[in-house]
């Protein structure tokens, strides 16, 4: 049986003449395959697997592809290329950590994680594929990753950002990050339909393409029908001007041919603006809207929210991915020693 394989029209070339090449085999259902492709064709079968609504953000599927495309380059050389089967052999195997480390081995340990999470990502759907037996990074250290413990604003420059004299739209949507604990992106794709004003809270596509409830309190319903001005349609948080390029139909306001205010833009008005407050505490630059997040869920385990209403408020999957958000900052630290210092406790008399 021939089985075709289209690549995506960004690969192809404009003018460009396509070629249609027998792809391998799948598995059988008794776990035997066809011959495995070579290196490029089983990048792209990955890629192209899960380009779909719900399997990766735009964002993710940009930077997989980036780093398999890096490490491509640098296995141009070897057996790889006729066959990612060679990946199991001692030589390919090799050929793969030398690539690996001469395209990455200088970049900080976060980004190296990265680029690793992709490769295995892809490794492991290869050989559930039956084009790999083995995972030749097995043996490898993951970088070890230096964690700051300091992301998380105080409760006082939180307080502090609230008086800033900004524009309403910033200002709803600062509030609406940081009482929701959301993510910047969740929070940007809102439409208007997405809001249960009344039960105060905003129907958000997360991670992996779950549709989840996310809740805001009061400062954010005070805010809300003063950014919507009587809208009933359209994104929640527009831009300043109309578009001055096409873009997509969702992504415009129908009542003031207004578009959607993008993730950059609303991350660069946040950071200039909080370059003052962050200068003072010692930071060169402005804080990133994700910060938001992080201090809200920092502030709730301060508060002795337990663990499952965390991971419920921060919808992550395990708590391992939500200790780095749910630690108490220096400022809790400090009070918590202030109050069992024995020495304080006697002399006010305790």
């Amino acid at each position: 049986m021939l089985h075709l394989y289209a690549f995506p029209a960004t690969t192809c070339p404009e003018g460009a003449v396509a070629t249609i090449r027998a792809l391998p085999r799948r598995p059988t259902g008794d776990g035997s395959a066809g011959p495995a492709p070579t290196y490029a064709h089983a990048v792209e079968a990955f890629l192209v697997a899960h380009d779909r609504v719900g399997a990766w953000s735009a964002g993710t599927a940009v930077k997989y592809r980036q780093s398999l495309a890096i490490l491509e380059t640098g296995l141009s050389e070897g057996p790889a290329v006729a066959s990612v089967a060679a990946l199991d052999t001692p030589d390919g195997a090799a050929a793969l950590e030398a690539a690996f480390t001469a395209a990455f081995a200088t970049l900080a340990p976060a980004t190296r994680a990265r680029h690793l999470a992709a490769l295995r990502s892809a490794l492991g759907w290869w050989r559930a594929r039956g084009w790999l037996a083995s995972d030749p990074t097995a043996g490898w250290a993951r970088p070890k990753i230096a964690r700051d413990h300091s992301r998380a604003l105080t409760r006082e420059q939180i307080t502090a950002l609230w008086r800033f004299d900004i524009p309403l739209r910033e200002k709803t949507l600062w509030r609406l990050l940081y009482e929701s604990a959301a993510r910047a992106s969740e929070i940007l794709t809102l439409d208007i339909g997405d809001l249960d004003r009344p039960g105060k809270r905003a129907r958000v596509i997360s991670k992996g393409g779950d549709t989840d409830w996310v809740y805001y309190q009061t400062g954010t319903a005070l805010l809300l029908p003063r950014l919507l001005a009587g809208r009933t349609r359209g994104p929640v948080f527009l831009t300043e001007r109309a578009p001055t390029r096409a873009v997509p139909t969702l992504d415009m306001c129908p009542e003031t041919g207004r578009g959607r205010l993008s993730y950059r833009r609303a991350a660069e008005l946040f950071e200039h603006a909080t370059t003052p407050l962050a200068a003072a505490a010692g930071r060169p630059t402005g804080w990133t809207l994700h910060q938001l997040r992080h201090s809200a869920l920092t502030h709730d385990a301060e508060n002795g929210t337990n663990t499952p209403m965390l991971l419920a408020r921060s919808r992550h999957a395990s708590m391992r991915s939500l200790e780095r958000y749910a630690r108490p900052g220096p400022e809790a630290l400090a009070r918590h020693a202030a109050a069992t210092d024995p020495a304080a406790r006697r002399q006010h008399g305790r």
